[in-house]
């Protein structure tokens, strides 16, 4: 093998997945037919779980450029219309303003820091796979060649080359009557009062949530320490050509129905100004071929309303990285990998449900104008805000049910001898925290790929968290049924073969 695995993209999810393989002791090539990082302007920050996650890799101070922990949102939208989400005692919307530029070169830094090969202008070709293996065919700056691995990923976009090589279909719904433009714009000063944008004939709008009107979306959105930008979407037919940014002011005032002077900014930056038709929900008819497998875009498409696009991507990335370094290492239990695709899947689909939905909620119309008006209503209960929170950010997954109500759920934020576990979960391997005097369950049959932390801290008295941040086990007391139930969930997640009774 040249190998251990190819990991097509380096996009942010191709960029993760490289350090997660890597914290696992995985060797990876990352191959990106680019030749440099694209400056074309993309997502513009992290929304939900991934952000929480991020912290647990050491990742959220380098990229925030603050020390401290994340701190929930104090609000955010879903379909143009606000959560208030002071209304919740566990508020699970976490928010990382950012533009993917920034957040790609952070992450490539920490990918080469930990070892991984990033070969750009490098073109994947095709490829083949037997039992053993994935040989990749490639164009490089030197001419073609190939690659020998245990594995290749496509992280590699909506229109992934390794899906398409892999013969994996990529059903779904086109809508083509939506129109988005974005543009780098500034606004009058004097329209700018107590950080509201202020319009005459409209009213205040506050930077980056979507406004809604009759005729389409706004949204105002002024980036601390880059351009800032104005979108909008409507229903409509596109000039030909190329957008200008008479375009953009006109789509303004029709959207808003009042004029709202724009000027093109002089600043330093890099200046977007574009315009897309229609959009995709699509879901891979499959997320794996064999020793093929798929990330992010490449395995589902959606809207971008809500900011769902990393959030869903990266949290497949750690996912699949510790269970394709298990199988690479030879400790995976049998049908380990397969269980990404049990467990991602659903997400997926929950993720272009919601998305559809707050696109149905956007619409123009006096039926849609109805229907957001009884939303309203809705929203004004707190248990609906709670719901759709843990919707948005990821919140509401759970992988496994388990007599422990934790087990399948994300792992809470608890402190061992004042550390917080994010902490603790800076290495990426699985992770056994006994909380018990003396260290009870330490001594169960643990592998030694498994870390072992023992500590003073409040109930649960034990966790078995796997390298995800998702919880395998837990335990309120110490007993021989609770060992017991460890022993399995070592055996379910982190161990080649069943423990017998002669090894206990």
């Amino acid at each position: 093998m040249d190998t251990d695995v190819v990991v097509a993209g380096a996009g942010p999810n191709g960029l993760m997945l490289a350090s997660e393989l890597r914290l696992a002791g995985v060797r990876p090539i990352v191959i990106e037919k680019l030749p440099e990082r694209s400056t074309v302007p993309k997502a513009n920050g992290l929304v939900g779980q991934v952000v929480r996650m991020l912290d647990r890799r050491g990742l959220y101070e380098r990229l925030s450029g603050t020390t401290g922990t994340p701190q929930p949102a104090p609000g955010f939208v879903f379909g143009a219309m606000p959560l208030r989400l002071e209304l919740l005692e566990e508020n699970p919307v976490y928010l990382l303003p950012m533009p993917q530029v920034r957040i790609e070169e952070v992450l490539q830094e920490r990918a080469l820091e930990l070892g991984a090969e990033i070969r750009r202008g490098h073109e994947l070709l095709g490829c083949t796979q037997d039992e053993d293996g994935v040989t990749v065919t490639l164009a490089g700056p030197d001419g073609e060649y190939q690659l020998r691995a245990r594995y290749l990923v496509g992280a590699d976009g909506g229109h992934s080359v390794v899906r398409k090589l892999a013969g994996i279909d990529f059903p779904g719904v086109t809508n083509d009557t939506a129109v988005s433009r974005t543009g780098s714009a500034e606004v009058p000063a004097e329209y700018v009062r107590g950080g509201l944008l202020h319009i005459p004939g409209y009213g205040a709008v506050p930077p980056f949530l979507h406004q809604r009107t009759e005729r389409g979306m706004f949204v105002w959105a002024p980036f601390p320490g880059r351009l800032p930008a104005v979108s909008t979407v409507e229903w409509d037919t596109p000039p030909d050509g190329e957008m200008t940014f008479q375009e953009l002011q006109d789509s303004t005032d029709r959207v808003l129905g009042v004029h709202l002077p724009l000027v093109e900014p002089t600043g330093d930056g890099v200046r977007q100004l574009r315009r897309l038709v229609g959009g995709n929900s699509r879901l891979a008819s499959s997320f794996r071929s064999g020793r093929v497998l798929l990330v992010g875009d490449a395995a589902h498409v959606h809207s971008a309303i809500g900011g769902q696009g990393l959030n869903l991507g990266l949290q497949d990335v750690v996912n699949l990285a510790w269970k394709v370094a298990a199988e690479v290492q030879g400790w995976a239990p049998r049908g380990l990998l397969d269980t990404y695709e049990a467990e991602r899947r659903p997400v997926a689909e929950r993720v272009l449900m919601h998305t559809q939905a707050q696109t149905a909620l956007i619409a123009p119309g006096n039926d849609v104008t109805a229907l957001r008006q009884l939303f309203g209503e809705f929203l004004e209960d707190s248990a609906n805000v709670q719901r759709l929170a843990e919707l948005i950010s990821g919140a509401d997954i759970r992988y496994a049910a388990g007599t422990h109500p934790l087990v399948g759920r994300w792992a809470p934020d608890l402190l061992v001898d004042s550390t917080r576990l994010a902490e603790l979960m800076r290495s990426g391997r699985p992770l056994l925290v006994d909380l018990t005097p003396g260290g009870a369950f330490a001594g169960t049959d643990v592998p030694d790929h498994v870390e072992v932390v023992n500590g003073q801290g409040a109930r649960p008295i034990a966790l078995l968290i796997r390298p995800d941040g998702y919880v395998a086990w837990a335990a309120e007391q110490d007993g021989e049924a609770e060992r017991d139930e460890l022993r399995a969930a070592l055996e379910q997640w982190f161990q080649a073969r069943p423990l017998t009774s002669a090894t206990r």
